[in-house]
């Protein structure tokens, strides 16, 4: 909008403000004649909609948001506004009046969350109503300005054969995967942000048999299976008050008394790591996660990290790993924005007791596949 169109979306909102009422475009031409502005149906209009998207929806994000094969939309400021289609993240056209509007807009998706965005609190995580994962922190303590990002869920789940026609996946890649699932065995999605790892977690638990009982439990709801039979459990985090919490590892706790023949934790990323290492130890076959990592080596290392912040020592998260993982799936993010399955690799524990991951496979990008150290071990495993 223009500097004028500027002028008057600010003496519009002052003035509904000061009277209670619906809005409505009759509101909006009441109050533009009241400020002496040019009344125009054309004008009205404008002024309706803009005021419309600041205080509903996302705003000026909401055409980026409903735009197909968005999973990311990311606000730096009043001034940049990136979004990524599955093509690497590019800037928009997309502009915010100023900073108080970006901070308008963030402190509204944060409450309809049920969470307090402000001065005292600068930053909030939530999952919206619809399913987006929101997320913001507050000038000055962000800069250049107030920040928000959204997480945008799959309007669709992609299958494995999606996935391969889509060149993410390998049609050899494809047939070990399928194995991996059908043989039951455990395994992590390993990869970076953005990467792909929940899209394939989401592809190969759509190949497990319809007869088992999946139970997914996520820090925020994003695995959506083409499964007849999925439970879905999901963490909260504490209200204004600060109570009224519930931990990804008190949900794998209470999924494990939901007789799940798989238990699914969508992200690996805390204290839940013991229980899930602990379940897969005492007969809960083919269960799996994602885990963020730099590489399928990197794996144990995280791992290892994470158990002991839950108190589990160094020896004895090593000896749980090498029990319970099967199998590391790599995913990662070529520098032209493409997703990809670029190992699988395989637990191997050394004299000294320590886990590290051998490659059993490799998938370079021009389609080449090579074989590992650990190929052997896999082919063992998959029967």
């Amino acid at each position: 909008m223009g500097e004028l169109e500027a002028g008057v979306i600010d003496d519009v909102r002052e003035r509904l403000a000061a009277t209670p009422g619906d809005l409505s475009p009759h509101r909006v031409a009441e109050a533009m004649r009241a400020a002496g502005r040019p009344v125009g149906d054309a004008t009205v209009l404008a002024v309706h909609d803009a005021l419309r998207r600041d205080v509903l929806g996302s705003g000026p994000l909401e055409p980026l948001l409903r735009q197909p094969g968005v999973t990311d939309v990311l606000v730096n400021g009043a001034d940049q506004v990136w979004i990524d289609d599955g093509d690497g993240l590019r800037l928009t056209p997309v502009r915010f009046r100023d900073d108080a509007a970006v901070r308008r807009l963030a402190q509204r998706l944060a409450s309809t969350g049920g969470r307090r965005l402000d001065d005292a609190t600068p930053y909030a995580d939530v999952r919206l109503p619809d399913g987006t994962r929101f997320h913001a922190v507050l000038a000055p303590t962000s800069r250049p300005g107030t920040t928000i990002s959204l997480r945008v869920p799959s309007a669709r789940t992609f299958s494995l054969t999606d996935l391969v026609a889509a060149g993410s996946v390998g049609r050899e890649c494809a047939e070990v995967l399928g194995a991996i699932v059908e043989s039951r065995l455990a395994f992590l999605i390993s990869g970076g942000t953005g990467s792909g790892k929940t899209t394939l977690l989401a592809a190969l638990l759509g190949l497990v048999d319809p007869s088992e009982r999946m139970v997914l439990v996520e820090d925020a709801s994003e695995l959506r299976p083409t499964h007849p039979h999925v439970l879905g459990l999901e963490a909260r985090p504490a209200n204004i008050e600060g109570a009224g919490e519930i931990t990804l590892n008190t949900l794998v706790r209470q999924a494990l008394r939901m007789r799940p023949d798989r238990l699914v934790v969508g992200e690996v990323r805390g204290a839940e790591v013991v229980d899930l290492l602990a379940a897969l130890n005492t007969g809960h076959a083919g269960g799996c996660g994602t885990l963020h990592a730099n590489s399928a080596g990197d794996v144990p290392a995280r791992i290892e990290a994470l158990a002991a912040a839950a108190g589990l020592p160094r020896d004895a998260a090593h000896s749980q790993l090498a029990s319970a993982l099967d199998a590391v799936i790599h995913v990662a993010r070529a520098p032209d924005g493409r997703r990809r399955v670029t190992q699988i690799g395989v637990p191997v524990r050394s004299s000294s007791g320590i886990v590290s991951i051998a490659a059993a496979v490799e998938f370079g990008p021009d389609g080449r596949v090579s074989r590992g150290p650990g190929s052997g071990q896999l082919a063992e495993r998959l029967g």
